[in-house]
């Protein structure tokens, strides 16, 4: 079945801005990634269809070719997209540093304006793909010496994050949940702290969530945090309908922008009438 893209009003209709990461300006505030598709042309078509103008590829890629002998590179179109590598797989500073400065190398050879950055993947086990804090924080510091703009994969810890801001991250990326385990955003009030404390000083600087949506539902809620984006992978190349999912996460990213730009009403414990209660024929039942 064919899908149509989903309509997306452009940003001087919504009021809205574009998505400022670093030296890079996006349209879409949903970057996805480029693995575990069933065949590249599948993937090509909800790349698409999720409207993302940013795609992350593992520099060390278990698939570079497919069954059929069909390179990744052909199905991205590199004047459409930016390309954010990522250190995915690593598992200390050293080697999420070597694999940066690979990343780098063949951007530069592909004339792609993603090779200034990174997503810095630095993991702390292969039971949980949790990021080491410490290995995490020193590559930090070591590829933004390098000169790298380094957008990092981090837990939920707003401690951690206040740090990997201050050691010169461009952008901080906690996660919602563990890497392709569909949970969703399990702990709201640290994402909510992590906002608080990274954006006092600096209201536009980037939070993203990364890792953990399972459907358009978590997507639209992390955007009404107010996080600045969402990044995901498994949750589309994974679903029954890949090309479906991709264009319900476009728009539940807009969705969830577009709420938490208008603001939600405050919770409350009891009903509150949405008609005036003026001029109603009958009484209050437990009135005194």
């Amino acid at each position: 079945m064919s899908l149509a893209p989903p309509v997306s009003l452009p940003a001087e209709q919504t009021g809205d801005e574009s998505l400022v990461i670093g030296t890079h300006t996006l349209r879409s505030r949903l970057i996805v990634g480029t693995g575990k598709y069933e065949t590249f042309p599948q993937m090509q078509q909800a790349l698409d269809l999720s409207g993302a103008d940013c795609l992350t590829v593992a520099v060390r890629r278990e698939r570079l070719y497919d069954g059929q002998g069909q390179n990744i590179l052909d199905f991205i179109d590199l004047a459409r997209y930016t390309l954010l590598p990522n250190t995915a797989g690593c598992y200390n500073a050293d080697d999420a540093v070597r694999v940066a400065r690979m990343g780098r190398e063949i951007l530069r050879s592909l004339e792609n304006a993603g090779a200034d950055w990174v997503k810095l993947e630095c993991l702390g086990d292969p039971k949980t793909l949790l990021p080491d804090p410490i290995e995490t924080l020193q590559a930090t510091e070591r590829l933004v010496a390098d000169g790298f703009q380094v957008l990092v994969y981090t837990s939920d810890d707003p401690v951690l994050a206040r740090k990997l801001k201050a050691a010169g991250a461009t952008a901080v990326m906690p996660a919602g949940s563990p890497i392709g385990s569909g949970q969703g955003v399990l702990n709201a009030n640290n994402i909510r702290i992590i906002l608080e404390y990274l954006k006092a000083d600096d209201p536009t600087y980037p939070v993203i969530i990364d890792a953990g949506v399972g459907t358009a539902s978590d997507v639209a809620f992390a955007m009404e945090l107010g996080v600045d984006g969402v990044l995901l992978n498994t949750a589309i190349a994974h679903a029954r309908d890949p090309l479906g999912m991709a264009r319900a996460m476009r728009a539940a990213c807009d969705a969830g922008r577009w709420a938490f730009q208008a603001g939600r009403i405050p919770r409350r414990l009891y009903a509150q009438a949405s008609s005036p209660e003026e001029g109603v024929i009958s009484l209050r039942p437990y009135s005194s």
